[in-house]
């Protein structure tokens, strides 16, 4: 007898129970003693960071759907209802097991290295004078309370804001008011303190030690922080928007009234207090979350970076310099490929900058998904159009939290005098590509870059990436095609060089994988490894297991979501999941094919995940040269040694360290060794 086919939920595991995986891993780091205090601090930030993002996002989309009563189960076989129960209680799990580590293990460490974060009560005379003094000429004149009456609505207060609620008396009436606490100011404060000791207050225990100063003639009976998160997902109808720009304005100004999806309440608050906050805000009291200590712990950015103790923090690191003296003749010589942070992101710009200055350069096409706040990369190409170059950006205005940025962008650009497109109807731009034209002895040339991550020189120190650098021919080609598909009416054709999506870059990725199921059934060596974000496209997971049947060997090194389970027999028992985590987040998408030990390497700005394929504007192109396949391969074979920052994920849809006492091997330790 056949065995029945398997139910969605026992094939995969679902893409936000997986997020909150890869969160629980970042969070990880912060209790591992190999990292330095301050680093171990900012995990925790980051972990929090994190959820912040996917509470405005996915938990948001979750809570719309409850909401519409939708009952139907989605891709990975789970209802709504069952998603929401799960993801709730492992984001307060997780909350607490992050407090737990801030609590019991950074501020014993902390004390150890003599950094103190203080309470009002706890300050010296010097202290009390300081913030006194701060309080006076800084905070109290932006500070703003606001009463909550019939005249005076409760305040739009923008998600992630902490305010400060305070039940009054007067006259035997009961008031309410709202202090936010303002976002215009550094959170953290920094004391007087000894010459070998660092002490902080939070701008919020500074306000609550005033209050009396806001309320003269009132008697305060409580008072509590809280803080809330809006919905903060997008709704455009693309389609029937005449402008899409206008559109996404008009979207993000909605932002501060969206519905409140969490609200984080200081433990203690009174119940009368908490009965008029909730009423206030449409929330439920029953899915508040009562925070014991400090509220919001991102201020450990704050805290990590004002602590100026290298030996808390990691080794410094200089990214490696490529020699060049005219960077258009170094990619003539031959492709060139930078493995960012660990090389520097500098050819990159020096392209851009060479361009715009070059009078023999004519023209500019380039991709903006996200770009630093102080780009030299945006101010060559507004150099560029002031020097006469046609110069076309195609800037994302829909990149996710950075739509204000890339909007304000746009227009910089435009009034320098670039051609800018804000984006396609339906799809993302999400590919990174730049052309250049060149005037050179008598011809034109090509110059391209292909990138597996975004033109910005803030994350390229901290994102692993890939930047491919190069003047063939054919991929100058496909690449101008492929500018022409995203500004034009154009059809795409069947390039060269490179494939897109959302026109046939899961079937070609389907291709490929029969392919090596072909060699494994003739020549048994069939074999595939990938290193990417998020495996989350079920199409895709269903083909790996395919071949997983077929005998083909696949190493998968996933950094975040993956819905695939591995080493189940009769489904996934030849394929093996990693994920690293460490002090370099793990951007670079890299996909090997064995090709009957004839090997291929693509690199792409895709992840396998359904958006990508679908609704996304993706490139995935070959490497062709040997000695930067070879280079890749190597990179790959390193990664999966790591025994250090990886973890394996297991059949019951668990991650284990793989860590090992002895012969310690960290790919990015190694990495930046093998670059210095």
């Amino acid at each position: 007898m056949t065995a029945a086919p398997l139910e969605d939920r026992d094939k995969f595991i679902h893409r936000d129970i997986s997020w909150l995986l890869f969160n629980e891993r970042v969070l990880e780091e912060s209790v591992d003693a190999d990292n330095p205090l301050l680093e171990r601090a900012r995990f925790v930030a980051i972990f929090m960071s994190n959820l912040d993002e996917f509470l405005m996002v996915r938990y948001a989309g979750l809570k719309r759907l409850l909401d519409a009563q939708y009952n139907r189960r989605d891709n990975y076989g789970y209802y709504p209802q069952d998603v929401h129960r799960q993801v709730r209680a492992r984001v307060e799990e997780l909350v607490r097991k992050a407090y737990r580590i801030y609590e019991e293990k950074l501020k014993p460490g902390f004390a150890k290295e003599k950094i103190f974060l203080r309470r009002a009560e706890e300050l010296n005379p010097d202290q009390q004078k300081f913030v006194k003094r701060f309080f006076d000429a800084t905070l109290y004149p932006i500070t703003t309370p606001m009463a909550i009456d019939q005249g005076h609505p409760f305040p739009v207060l923008s998600s992630k804001t902490i305010s400060c609620a305070v039940h009054l008396e007067r006259k035997g009436e009961m008031h309410l008011a709202v202090i936010p606490v303002p976002a215009n100011v550094a959170r953290l404060v920094k004391l007087p303190s000894a010459k070998d000791g660092y002490e902080f207050i939070l701008v919020d225990e500074i306000l609550r030690e005033n209050l009396k100063t806001f309320f003269r003639g009132y008697e305060i009976r409580s008072s509590a922080l809280f803080r809330l998160i809006r919905d903060s997902e997008l709704s455009v109808d693309e389609e029937f928007s005449p402008n899409l720009l206008m559109s996404i304005e008009d979207e993000i100004k909605k932002r501060p009234r969206a519905k409140v999806v969490t609200l984080s309440v200081e433990k203690g608050c009174t119940d009368s207090l908490l009965e008029i906050l909730t009423q206030a805000l449409a929330f439920p009291k029953e899915e508040v979350d009562f925070i014991q200590g400090e509220m919001d712990l991102t201020f450990l950015f704050q805290l990590a970076a004002q602590i100026p103790e290298a030996r808390l923090a990691y080794p410094a690191h200089v990214p490696a310099k490529l020699a060049y003296d005219n960077i258009f003749d170094r990619i003539k010589e031959s492709d060139m490929l930078v493995h960012v942070p660990f090389q520097s992101f500098q050819p990159t710009v020096d392209l851009l900058k060479s361009a715009a200055a070059d009078p023999e350069v004519m023209a500019i096409k380039m991709t903006l998904y996200r770009a630093s706040e102080d780009s030299e990369i945006v101010g060559a190409l507004k150099l560029a159009a002031k020097n006469r170059k046609q110069v076309t950006v195609l800037v994302e205005i829909k990149a996710r939290f950075d739509e204000e940025r890339n909007i304000g962008w746009a227009r910089q650009l435009e009034e320098s005098g670039c051609h800018v497109i804000y984006g396609m109807p339906g799809m993302k731009i999400h590919s990174k590509i730049a052309l250049i034209v060149r005037r050179e002895e008598g011809r034109t040339r090509r110059y391209v870059h292909l990138s597996t991550g975004n033109y910005n020189e803030k994350t390229a120190r901290v994102y692993t990436d890939f930047g491919y650098f190069t003047a063939n021919d054919d991929f100058a080609r496909d690449v101008s095609d492929v500018f022409n598909v995203i500004t034009g009416y154009s059809q795409p054709a069947r390039w060269k060089r490179v494939i897109s999506s959302p026109y046939d870059l899961r079937e070609y990725f389907f291709e490929l994988i029969d392919k090596e199921m072909a060699f494994q059934a003739e020549h048994k060596n069939g074999y595939i490894f990938a290193k990417m974000n998020s495996l989350e496209d079920t199409k895709i997971v269903e083909k790996l297991y395919e071949a997983s049947r077929a005998g083909v060997k696949i190493r998968l090194l996933v950094r975040g979501i993956c819905i695939l389970v591995p080493g189940v027999p009769g489904m996934s028992e030849n394929i093996t999941v990693k994920s690293i985590v460490g002090r370099f987040l793990e951007h670079s998408r890299v996909f090997l094919f064995n090709n009957n030990s004839d090997f291929r390497v693509f690199l792409s700005s895709a992840d396998w995940m359904s958006r990508n394929f679908d609704k996304r504007i993706e490139l995935l192109f070959e490497i062709n040269k040997q000695e930067l396949k070879d280079h890749l391969r190597l990179i790959l074979e390193m990664s999966w040694k790591d025994n250090q920052k990886a973890r394996i994920l297991l059949p019951q849809r668990d991650y284990a360290f793989t860590k090992a006492a002895k012969e310690k091997f960290s790919v990015q330790d190694a990495l930046l060794r093998l670059y210095d």
